[in-house]
């Protein structure tokens, strides 16, 4: 049996890959701090109760990508992270205030955000490992 086809495995999984999509829109509001009317971005957060009950649906559509950016209407147009197609949710942050050139990035609020998703990341990452160590310790590989 692999551990794709555990359901925890899975959503973990899944969950480790929304915090790596999500950590790099967030780089990129913070690169883009000082672009002139650049919104911020961030991922909605994905509903895992779907994903418990249907587990095996999402994996089975696992290849299909939702655009999330700008689209690219030209060739010659510069292809950022933000073009590549990530599977969850994108949303554009309004933001409260906004600079003279239009920006609407608060640098403050992305980093608290960073360090938030990086935790959440890390402690994913380790509910994994400890669930991969229990079923090591349950079929015998490890003393």
């Amino acid at each position: 049996m692999a551990t794709s086809d555990v359901p925890i495995f899975s959503m973990l999984r899944e969950r480790m890959r929304w915090h790596q999509d999500r950590q790099k829109i967030l780089a990129e509001n913070v690169a883009n701090a000082d672009t002139p009317g650049f919104r911020s971005r961030d991922l909605r957060a994905p509903n895992f109760d779907r994903m418990a009950r249907g587990y095996a649906t999402a994996n089975a559509t696992a290849g299909a990508s939702i655009g999330a950016g700008p689209m690219r209407t030209d060739p010659r147009h510069i292809q950022t992270a933000s073009s590549s197609q990530t599977r969850f949710d994108v949303r554009r942050d309004t933001g409260l205030v906004a600079t003279p050139e239009g920006n609407r990035v608060n640098l403050e609020d992305e980093m608290l955000k960073v360090a938030q998703n990086q935790m959440d990341y890390q402690a994913v990452a380790g509910l994994y490992q400890r669930s991969l160590g229990l079923i090591r310790t349950a079929i015998g590989k490890r003393g």
